[in-house]
C-alpha cells in the first residue's frame, strides 16, 4: 500500500490538497510492523500535474496511492481521488511522520483545524468537473 501526504515544502501536512505540489509518498508494500518506516519519496508536482487542474489524460506521479492525507480538501478533490481509487484522510496533525505513524498504529488522527478557505473551496467545488 502507498500513502501520500500533502505537504508544505515537505515539512508540514498541508491543506488545499488539490493545489498542493509537494507530496511525500510512503511505499509500505513490503513494510512490516517490526521495521522502521521506509524513507518517503519526495514528489514535486509540475504546475500541470497539480490535481486541481490535472486532466487525467496521462499517468500521474501519485498514481497507485491508496490513501491521501491532508489538512483540508474540497469535495471535488475527494471525489476525484475516489475515482482514482484513493481514500482521503483529513487531519489536524501537522507532522507528516506522526501522521503516518498514527495511521500504521491504527490510531485516530486529530480532527482537521477550521480553515475559512475550505468554505470557498466547497463553493468552487459545486462547479467542479470532478
Amino acid at each position: 500500500m502507498k500513502i501520500a501526504i500533502a505537504t508544505k515544502d515537505f515539512t508540514a501536512v498541508s491543506g488545499h490538497a488539490g493545489q498542493c505540489r509537494h507530496w511525500l509518498i510512503y511505499d509500505l508494500t513490503e513494510h512490516r510492523s517490526s521495521q522502521l518506516l521506509p524513507p518517503p519519496l519526495r514528489v514535486d508536482l509540475d504546475k500541470d500535474e497539480v490535481l486541481h487542474v490535472f486532466e487525467d489524460n496521462r499517468p500521474h506521479p501519485l498514481d497507485g496511492i491508496a490513501i491521501a492525507v491532508c489538512a483540508s480538501a474540497g469535495d471535488g478533490f475527494i471525489r476525484h481521488m475516489r475515482k482514482r481509487g484513493c481514500d482521503v484522510l483529513l487531519t489536524g496533525e501537522s507532522d507528516p511522520s506522526l501522521a503516518i505513524t498514527r495511521i500504521l498504529a491504527g490510531e485516530a488522527l486529530p480532527d482537521p483545524r477550521f480553515d475559512i478557505t475550505t468554505s470557498l473551496c466547497k463553493l468552487r467545488d459545486l462547479f467542479s468537473r470532478h
